[in-house]
């Protein structure tokens, strides 16, 4: 077998592993919590927060160390950190009653926060983890076939877009049947064998592609500098210029470590931190890179934000199934059209054309916003249903025992509380509103589904802009600030739409995102006019083999 093979085998055991645990611990603390989201949105800042805060130094640990070592222990650390979740959510499960009276609560409490930490620490392991492989092996696996390359990314991207339809399905459907104890169990016993694959088969990938042993050491911040000011007249590839420079530095930092104090080590991390941000500053594909994040700053995507408002519109969870199985077939188009539109007019070009047809597809997102059906009314105030709790003293959502807890058939109930109506669901029929009108958020998803085709696309070529025109010894360090950047938007988001999260206001945020998707592939436009100049509108033929003739020598790289 081919390490190729291995590469996609290996991803797939972990991309299933990692979507089955992401789709359950949600499940699990809103289950814990008595039916509320807190611990699920603690859980989420929480994760969002820590890759904003640590994805540069991930990345910097990425590149300082072997390509095995960093593999292998970020496997061991999100896996064992996964078994030993699933280990204390069955004791939870199993005890809760009991733990509910001990000290007061204190204790359940802590093990709320226990699970959380350890959760946060497989999500940073699996950033890692990501940024190796995805961002690091496959371009070395791939050699100099640029081709090759755009076609593993493609196939990583099928495998990222099958495993996120039916990983969910297969834990739901155990969990659904057995219990969420079973569903913990499953998982952790999953993790554990997945582990051992994994391991075996990166040691395979690693002993057939001997090249995964040369990596380039991390160059000193002074010398990146210097460097940095030789891209820009010198004619001869960087990577040359590196290597010298890389020998001549080695020969003194034996004496650099002793030199090295307590407080420079305790201040270690934030130099890292600010020299990965002016690091990712300077690459040329930032504006590319931006263009991404900028992606990430939208509800136009199948997640608890849009899902909940489609069930306020009346749509039954068979239809969001069949929904998010459709935008999954679109996604997967994504990668075909990406591949053969690199073919027939280069990389940067597709990037161009990926972002202009997600964009039309999105302007029906738009319309939808002033369709019959939409329930856009600004002069609802988005904290109606918070001034009311606080003022009113309603109160608040508690910790509810199993007989306690209501049935509900989600299209039909989530509506009314949503809308803050206290009409419970199985009303008289003559007390119950009229049928909302499917035009708005049929136009709505039809727009999210047909946009997949060009986001994936533009993903794709914006991966693979940052593989082939980032040197290796960054490669590590500035994917890890990409992963920040689309978490910090992603977390903008989130913040939007806690100012703003009554149904009334959803078409107002349905703009604001077609507007940052916008903005993104302006960013994205700037880009490859800078790096193509006249010939951008040119797609008869494929880019030329530097990004740009102003670009840094080392991208050499067919576009």
């Amino acid at each position: 077998m081919s390490a190729k093979f291995l590469l996609y085998l290996g991803h797939a055991l972990s991309t299933w592993g990692d979507r089955m645990w992401h789709f359950a611990v949600s499940v699990f603390l809103v289950e814990l919590y008595g039916n509320s989201l807190l611990l699920t949105a603690v859980y989420g800042l929480v994760v969002a927060g820590s890759v904003l805060l640590l994805g540069a130094i991930i990345g910097d640990w990425v590149d300082k160390n072997s390509r095995l070592k960093v593999a292998q222990t970020s496997l061991v650390v999100q896996n064992a950190s996964v078994i030993l979740c699933g280990i204390i959510l069955m004791i939870i499960f199993l005890f809760k009653t009991q733990l509910l009276t001990l000290y007061h609560g204190w204790l359940l409490t802590m093990c709320y926060i226990l699970v959380i930490t350890i959760a946060n620490i497989a999500n940073l392991a699996s950033t890692a983890t990501a940024i190796t492989i995805q961002r690091d092996w496959i371009v070395v696996v791939a050699g100099e076939d640029r081709s090759k390359l755009a076609d593993m990314n493609a196939t990583i991207r099928r495998i990222d877009q099958l495993t996120n339809i039916l990983a969910p399905m297969a834990v739901g459907q155990i969990m659904t049947f057995g219990s969420p104890m079973i569903g913990c169990g499953f998982i952790s016993g999953w993790n554990l064998m997945s582990m051992c694959v994994e391991y075996l088969l990166l040691w395979k990938v690693y002993q057939k592609t001997p090249t995964l042993a040369l990596k380039c050491a991390k160059v000193e911040e002074s010398e990146l500098k210097q460097l940095n000011v030789k891209k820009e007249s010198d004619v001869k590839p960087a990577e040359g210029v590196q290597l010298i420079v890389e020998k001549d530095v080695t020969g003194f930092e034996p004496q650099q470590e002793k030199e090295i104090g307590c407080a420079a080590r305790i201040a270690e991390p934030f130099i890292t931190f600010r020299d990965g941000w002016v690091a990712y500053y300077n690459q040329p594909v930032f504006l590319a890179g931006m263009g991404l994040a900028f992606l990430y700053m939208t509800v136009l995507g199948f997640d608890c934000i849009t899902t909940g408002y489609a069930y306020t519109q009346g749509l039954s969870g068979s239809v969001l199934s069949l929904l998010m199985g459709a935008s999954a077939v679109t996604g997967i188009m994504g990668t075909v059209a990406f591949t053969w539109l690199r073919r027939k007019c280069g990389l940067i070009r597709t990037g161009l054309i990926s972002g202009v047809a997600q964009f039309a597809c999105l302007v029906l997102c738009a319309i939808s916003v002033f369709m019959p059906g939409s329930p856009l009314d600004l002069t609802v105030s988005p904290f109606a249903d918070i001034s009311a709790r606080l003022f009113e003293s309603e109160p608040l959502p508690t910790i509810a025992s199993p007989e306690d807890k209501p049935e509900m058939v989600f299209a039909t109930g989530m509506p009314s509380l949503l809308n803050g109506s206290t009409t419970p669901a199985n009303s008289d029929p003559e007390m119950s509103p009229e049928p909302v009108p499917l035009i708005s958020v049929s136009l709505l998803f039809a727009g999210v589904i047909a946009a997949r085709v060009g986001l994936w696309s533009f993903d794709l070529t914006v991966t693979q802009l940052l593989q082939e025109n980032v040197v290796e010894s960054e490669r590590g360090i500035i994917n890890g600030v990409q992963n920040s950047m689309n978490y910090l938007l992603d977390l903008l988001h989130f913040i939007m739409v806690i100012l703003a999260p009554n149904p009334e206001a959803f078409g107002l945020l349905v703009l604001i995102s077609v507007s940052f998707v916008a903005m993104g592939h302006i960013m994205y436009f700037r880009f490859a006019q800078k790096s193509l100049g006249k010939q951008l509108f040119v797609c008869c033929t494929p880019d030329p083999k530097a990004v740009s003739d102003s670009s840094p020598p080392g991208n050499t790289s067919t576009v």
